[in-house]
Protein backbone atom coordinates (compact mmCIF):
# COMPACT_ATOMS: atom_id res chain seq x y z
CA UNK A 1 0.00 0.00 0.00
CA UNK A 2 2.81 2.23 1.42
CA UNK A 3 4.54 1.20 -2.40
CA UNK A 4 1.50 2.71 -4.37
CA UNK A 5 1.26 5.83 -2.63
CA UNK A 6 4.70 6.72 -3.12
CA UNK A 7 4.19 6.26 -6.89
CA UNK A 8 1.15 8.19 -7.20
CA UNK A 9 1.93 11.62 -8.67
CA UNK A 10 0.01 14.46 -6.83
CA UNK A 11 -1.58 17.31 -8.64
CA UNK A 12 -0.55 20.49 -7.81
CA UNK A 13 -2.15 23.53 -10.08
CA UNK A 14 -2.69 24.14 -13.65
CA UNK A 15 -0.36 21.75 -15.15
CA UNK A 16 2.38 21.38 -12.39
CA UNK A 17 2.56 18.36 -10.20
CA UNK A 18 5.01 16.69 -7.81
CA UNK A 19 5.32 13.03 -7.22
CA UNK A 20 7.87 10.44 -5.44
CA UNK A 21 10.17 8.57 -7.91
CA UNK A 22 10.74 4.84 -7.52
CA UNK A 23 12.64 3.63 -5.55
CA UNK A 24 16.01 3.17 -7.34
CA UNK A 25 19.84 2.48 -6.82
CA UNK A 26 22.27 4.98 -5.62
CA UNK A 27 25.62 5.35 -5.47
CA UNK A 28 28.24 8.07 -3.89
CA UNK A 29 31.26 7.53 -6.41
CA UNK A 30 34.44 9.33 -5.06
CA UNK A 31 37.46 9.51 -7.59
CA UNK A 32 39.75 11.17 -10.10
CA UNK A 33 36.54 12.20 -12.34
CA UNK A 34 38.86 12.57 -15.47
CA UNK A 35 40.51 9.32 -14.88
CA UNK A 36 37.71 7.27 -14.28
CA UNK A 37 35.69 8.81 -17.75
CA UNK A 38 38.53 7.37 -19.67
CA UNK A 39 38.15 3.92 -18.28
CA UNK A 40 34.28 3.43 -17.85
CA UNK A 41 32.94 6.00 -20.29
CA UNK A 42 31.55 2.64 -21.71
CA UNK A 43 30.47 1.15 -19.13
CA UNK A 44 28.36 3.79 -16.99
CA UNK A 45 28.48 7.56 -17.23
CA UNK A 46 31.33 10.12 -15.25
CA UNK A 47 30.15 13.66 -14.94
CA UNK A 48 33.46 15.75 -15.29
CA UNK A 49 31.48 18.87 -15.51
CA UNK A 50 30.98 21.00 -12.86
CA UNK A 51 27.14 21.15 -11.31
CA UNK A 52 26.16 18.93 -14.77
CA UNK A 53 24.85 15.35 -14.91
CA UNK A 54 25.49 13.23 -17.46
CA UNK A 55 23.33 10.57 -18.83
CA UNK A 56 24.27 7.57 -20.20
CA UNK A 57 22.58 4.50 -21.08
CA UNK A 58 19.59 3.48 -17.81
CA UNK A 59 22.29 5.56 -15.38
CA UNK A 60 22.46 9.16 -14.70
CA UNK A 61 25.89 11.07 -13.18
CA UNK A 62 25.66 14.50 -10.91
CA UNK A 63 28.59 16.31 -10.19
CA UNK A 64 28.63 16.99 -6.98
CA UNK A 65 32.33 17.89 -6.20
CA UNK A 66 35.84 17.96 -8.25
CA UNK A 67 36.21 14.16 -7.19
CA UNK A 68 32.49 13.31 -5.90
CA UNK A 69 29.27 12.61 -7.73
CA UNK A 70 26.06 10.57 -7.26
CA UNK A 71 25.05 7.92 -9.78
CA UNK A 72 21.39 7.13 -10.47
CA UNK A 73 20.21 4.06 -11.65
CA UNK A 74 17.35 1.82 -13.38
CA UNK A 75 15.03 0.31 -11.20
CA UNK A 76 16.22 -3.12 -12.40
CA UNK A 77 19.78 -2.73 -11.09
CA UNK A 78 21.11 -3.61 -7.97
CA UNK A 79 24.11 -4.04 -5.61
CA UNK A 80 25.63 -6.08 -8.35
CA UNK A 81 26.85 -2.46 -10.07
CA UNK A 82 29.51 -2.33 -7.33
CA UNK A 83 31.51 -4.64 -9.80
CA UNK A 84 30.65 -3.34 -12.76
CA UNK A 85 32.26 -0.57 -11.25
CA UNK A 86 35.20 -2.27 -9.77
CA UNK A 87 35.96 -3.63 -13.25
CA UNK A 88 36.07 -0.67 -14.80
CA UNK A 89 38.16 1.35 -12.72
CA UNK A 90 40.75 -1.35 -12.23
CA UNK A 91 43.36 0.14 -10.73
CA UNK A 92 42.35 3.60 -9.32
CA UNK A 93 42.23 4.47 -5.80
CA UNK A 94 38.00 5.12 -5.53
CA UNK A 95 35.23 5.01 -3.24
CA UNK A 96 32.03 3.45 -3.90
CA UNK A 97 29.31 3.67 -1.12
CA UNK A 98 25.61 2.56 -2.26
CA UNK A 99 23.46 4.99 -0.39
CA UNK A 100 20.12 3.54 -2.07
CA UNK A 101 18.20 3.51 1.17
CA UNK A 102 19.28 6.70 2.38
CA UNK A 103 17.52 8.67 -0.13
CA UNK A 104 15.02 9.33 -2.12
CA UNK A 105 13.67 11.68 -4.97
CA UNK A 106 10.60 14.06 -6.08
CA UNK A 107 10.03 14.80 -9.55
CA UNK A 108 8.32 18.83 -9.23
CA UNK A 109 7.06 19.48 -13.21
CA UNK A 110 5.42 21.72 -15.23
CA UNK A 111 4.82 25.54 -16.04
CA UNK A 112 5.22 26.29 -12.03
CA UNK A 113 7.83 23.85 -11.09
CA UNK A 114 10.24 26.99 -10.34
CA UNK A 115 8.46 28.88 -8.46
CA UNK A 116 7.65 25.89 -6.34
CA UNK A 117 11.06 24.96 -5.78
CA UNK A 118 11.90 28.84 -5.20
CA UNK A 119 9.52 28.63 -2.29
CA UNK A 120 12.37 26.73 -0.33
CA UNK A 121 15.51 26.54 -2.46
CA UNK A 122 17.68 29.62 -2.63
CA UNK A 123 19.16 28.97 -5.94
CA UNK A 124 18.84 31.09 -9.06
CA UNK A 125 16.36 29.01 -10.62
CA UNK A 126 15.96 30.96 -14.21
CA UNK A 127 16.75 28.76 -17.13
CA UNK A 128 20.20 30.93 -17.92
CA UNK A 129 21.58 30.22 -14.92
CA UNK A 130 20.57 26.72 -14.38
CA UNK A 131 20.10 25.48 -17.52
CA UNK A 132 18.75 21.81 -18.30
CA UNK A 133 21.58 19.40 -16.96
CA UNK A 134 22.21 21.74 -13.89
CA UNK A 135 22.92 19.80 -10.26
CA UNK A 136 23.77 21.16 -7.58
CA UNK A 137 24.22 20.35 -3.97
CA UNK A 138 21.67 23.33 -1.72
CA UNK A 139 18.99 23.51 0.89
CA UNK A 140 15.20 23.12 0.35
CA UNK A 141 14.13 25.33 3.31
CA UNK A 142 16.20 23.13 6.28
CA UNK A 143 16.43 19.75 3.84
CA UNK A 144 19.76 19.23 2.29
CA UNK A 145 18.70 18.35 -0.86
CA UNK A 146 20.73 17.45 -4.32
CA UNK A 147 18.89 19.70 -7.11
CA UNK A 148 18.55 18.05 -10.77
CA UNK A 149 17.23 20.24 -13.54
CA UNK A 150 16.34 17.10 -15.45
CA UNK A 151 14.04 19.41 -18.25
CA UNK A 152 13.27 23.08 -19.07
CA UNK A 153 10.41 22.66 -16.76
CA UNK A 154 11.24 19.71 -14.59
CA UNK A 155 13.60 18.86 -11.64
CA UNK A 156 14.76 16.36 -9.50
CA UNK A 157 15.22 16.86 -6.00
CA UNK A 158 17.08 13.90 -3.88
CA UNK A 159 16.21 14.18 -0.31
CA UNK A 160 17.19 11.96 2.48
CA UNK A 161 14.07 9.64 3.07
CA UNK A 162 13.51 11.09 6.72
CA UNK A 163 12.59 14.06 5.04
CA UNK A 164 10.86 13.51 2.12
CA UNK A 165 7.65 14.56 4.15
CA UNK A 166 8.97 17.59 5.17
CA UNK A 167 9.81 18.71 1.43
CA UNK A 168 6.94 17.29 0.57
CA UNK A 169 4.69 19.46 2.80
CA UNK A 170 6.33 22.45 1.61
CA UNK A 171 6.09 21.59 -1.72
CA UNK A 172 1.91 21.30 -1.22
CA UNK A 173 2.12 24.96 1.23
CA UNK A 174 3.84 26.52 -1.76
CA UNK A 175 1.34 25.41 -4.43
CA UNK A 176 -1.22 27.04 -2.26
CA UNK A 177 0.13 30.18 -4.03
CA UNK A 178 -1.25 28.25 -7.47
CA UNK A 179 -4.63 27.08 -6.31
CA UNK A 180 -3.24 23.81 -5.34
Amino acid sequence: MAETARRTPVSITQGSRWSLCPPCPRFSLRVDLEAAAARASATFPVATAACRAQLGGDWAALWLGPDEQLLIGPEHAGPAFGTVVADALRGLDYSLVDVSHRQGAIEVTGPHATALINAGCPLDLALAATPVGFCSRTVFAKAEIVLWRCAEDGFQLQAGRSFLPYVTALLALAAQEYGG
